[in-house]
C-alpha cells in the first residue's frame, strides 16, 4: 500500500463551484490512499454597484456555468444566487467545530444546500448554531468555540492560506502542487493514478 497522501482543499460556503467540488473531492477518498484536508477560506467578493459591468456578466455567467456542471453530476442542487455578499466566517468557524466533532462532510452538506437554497443565514452565529443542533452536535459547545479558540483556529488558517498563494476557491494542494476549481479534480485523479496511489480492488 502507498503512503496516504493529503490533500488540502481551501474551500468558501459561498462559493458554488466549493460546492459542486466538495463530494468529489471526498470521493478521492474511497478510489485512492489519500486524506481530504478541509480548509476554510474566506472569499472577498464585491457587491453590485461595486464592480464593473463586466464582472456582473461574468457572475451571470458562472451561476448558467455551475448549474450545468451540478447536472452533470446527477445531484438535486438548488442553487439561488445569493441575495448579498455574506461574511461566512460563522459558518467556516462552524465547520472547524465539525470537524473536531468528525461531522464534517455531513455539516459542510447540509450549510451548502441551505445556504444556495436561500435557507440559511451563513454570516449569523445563531443560524449556524441552529445548524449545527439541527444534525444533532451541541450548539452550546460550537457558541462556546465561536466565542473561544474558533476564531483563532480560523485566522490561523487563512494565514496558512496566505502562506499556500491561495487566491480562490475550491482550490487543492497536494504535494505543493496547486489545482483551482472543481473540474481539476480528473487531474489530481491523474496524478495519483501516475503516483501509484489507487487503493487496490476489494476481492
Amino acid at each position: 500500500m502507498s503512503e496516504i497522501k493529503e490533500i488540502k482543499m481551501y474551500s468558501d460556503f459561498k462559493s458554488p463551484y466549493a460546492w459542486i467540488a466538495f463530494d468529489p473531492a471526498f470521493a478521492l477518498e474511497e478510489k485512492f490512499n489519500v486524506r481530504i484536508k478541509w480548509k476554510p477560506f474566506q472569499l472577498r467578493i464585491k457587491g453590485k454597484g461595486q464592480r464593473s459591468v463586466y464582472s456582473e456578466f461574468k457572475v451571470k455567467y458562472s451561476y448558467m456555468d455551475v448549474r450545468r456542471n451540478a447536472n452533470l453530476q446527477d445531484k438535486d442542487y438548488m442553487i439561488r444566487g445569493p441575495l448579498k455578499i455574506f461574511d461566512t466566517a460563522p459558518a467556516l468557524i462552524g465547520g472547524l467545530f465539525a470537524e473536531r466533532e468528525g461531522r464534517l462532510v455531513d455539516y459542510c452538506r447540509h450549510v451548502f444546500k441551505e445556504f444556495f437554497n436561500r435557507q440559511l443565514e451563513v454570516d449569523e452565529v445563531d443560524a449556524i448554531a441552529g445548524a449545527i443542533d439541527y444534525l444533532g452536535m451541541s450548539s452550546e459547545a460550537y457558541r462556546e468555540y465561536q466565542n473561544g479558540d474558533g476564531p483563532k483556529d480560523y485566522e490561523a488558517s487563512l494565514e496558512e492560506a496566505m502562506d499556500d498563494h491561495i487566491f480562490g476557491v475550491p482550490l487543492f494542494i497536494m504535494d505543493g502542487e496547486q489545482f483551482w476549481g472543481h473540474d481539476r479534480i480528473w487531474l489530481i485523479e491523474k496524478y495519483l493514478e501516475n503516483a501509484g496511489c489507487a487503493k487496490e480492488p476489494v476481492t
